[in-house]
């Protein structure tokens, strides 16, 4: 934790740096005559001063230089992003879990701007959108080509406030028209449910601030009114369609069902370790039986407890190839409140996996079958520029289909070859 506090203080000064030899290389009129390593920041500030000597129209400074950062963000990796204020303020918002709109968590693919999930109860919930839909117009504006935060912008506002937005559903002929009236949505990162034979179903929607402390409120919860019941028999962890989030947050998840060992370590430039997290005795669960439900949206964040709880055999994973992502973002400020969010590390699990563009792949595979018009699940390796895997070792685990097993299964699991499945495979294991 110290070391990669340090560490930002070191990337931070890198940038105040670089920001100086910036400001040398524009009131330089001659290049130096032996090659700097400079000597891009230098052509970078000549072509800043010509837009704005002789671009035929007058150009706002600031706005030109927004741009040139968000180029710079964008020609990295699919990760790395510039942030101006107003698009600072939505990421915080998102962070936080507290937002007004029209509840969908959404992507862009292939140039389409994507629903990737709806939240229960909000408006799109309501008025029938779906994972998978995509966006044609937003109040009458193309959707199409839209830069994410702006599209973000659009979909948000005041509770109360309307948005008109048109659907394409794959597999349907005519698009969808809505009018959806924005409202206040708060995502609780954390659902728990008693199923039969004692078995605890906890689902974690997002890494954000608080998670850990709802899941260990959650399972407390759990303990106490299992206890005159003979206590809690098995935990039955849902990462489904988990898009990941806050780093610490994860480690923190994991090091509730760990109680000692490695959870996660990052790599930096050259493969230089960065940081290492490490699970902690005071507070860690008994070690209930534990089945971990993934599948090809569980990523970032999810993918760290999932690889954790995998490599230390602390639970057996079901479902299908996890999104892979396996690099870590940092956010340093910038003056005027806008932001950069730049990669700094790969991750690596507890066994020295990376899990980068190649995900992790269950103890046991259940797939789920497509709806119809739902579109192929995408993954890291399908991103753009996306930073290529590392050699990882041999994974010898057996993999296979899971065996038919004769049970009953609760009624709110509504994708039997994941959801039901992994309850299945739990209660096998329970014996």
């Amino acid at each position: 934790m110290f070391r990669q506090k340090r560490g930002r203080k070191r990337l931070r000064l890198l940038v105040v740096t670089l920001g100086a030899v910036l400001l040398v290389a524009v009131m330089t009129s001659e290049a130096p005559a032996r090659r700097s390593p400079f000597e891009p920041l230098s052509l970078f500030a000549r072509a800043l001063a010509f837009i704005e000597l002789a671009y035929v129209e007058p150009v706002d400074q600031e706005e030109m230089v927004y741009g040139a950062i968000r180029g710079l963000a964008e020609s990295l990796d699919p990760h790395s992003e510039y942030m101006d204020p107003e698009e600072y303020e939505i990421f915080k918002s998102d962070s936080d879990g507290r937002f007004a709109g029209i509840g969908v968590e959404v992507s862009t693919r292939d140039g389409w701007l994507t629903i990737l999930a709806v939240f229960d109860g909000g408006p799109a919930d309501k008025a029938g959108l779906l994972p998978g839909d995509r966006f044609l117009t937003i109040d009458g504006e193309e959707a199409r080509d839209m830069r994410l935060y702006d599209a973000v912008r659009m979909i948000r506002g005041e509770p109360g406030s309307t948005v008109d937005v048109t659907i394409r559903r794959e597999g349907t002929a005519e698009a969808l028209e809505r009018t959806l009236r924005r409202a206040f949505i708060e995502i609780d990162p954390v659902e728990t449910r008693i199923l039969h034979g004692r078995v605890v179903y906890v689902r974690i929607a997002a890494f954000q601030d608080g998670t850990a402390r709802a899941l260990r409120s959650a399972l407390d919860r759990a303990v106490t009114d299992l206890k005159k019941k003979g206590g809690i028999e098995g935990v039955l962890l849902d990462l489904r369609d988990n898009g990941g989030g806050l780093l610490d947050e994860a480690v923190w998840v994991s090091d509730e069902f760990l109680a000692t060992g490695t959870i996660v370590s990052t790599r930096g430039r050259n493969g230089q370790e960065v940081a290492r997290y490490s699970a902690r005795r005071g507070g860690t669960r008994p070690k209930w039986p534990m089945v971990v439900l993934v599948n090809e949206n569980t990523a970032s964040a999810s993918e760290i407890v999932a690889g954790a709880l995998q490599d230390h055999e602390r639970a057996t994973l079901v479902g299908v190839r996890s999104f892979g992502k396996g690099s870590v973002q940092t956010i340093f400020d910038l003056p005027g409140g806008s932001a950069l969010k730049l990669t700094i590390s790969r991750y690596y699990t507890p066994s020295g996996r990376s899990i980068q563009a190649l995900g992790i792949t269950p103890d046991r595979i259940a797939e789920r079958p497509r709806q119809d018009g739902e579109p192929k699940p995408y993954r890291e390796e399908e991103l753009e520029g996306h930073l290529e895997a590392t050699p990882r070792t041999t994974d010898d685990r057996m993999r296979k289909d899971a065996p038919a097993i004769n049970g009953k299964v609760p009624a709110f699991f509504d994708d039997v070859p994941q959801g039901a499945r992994g309850y299945l495979v739990l209660l096998d294991e329970l014996g």
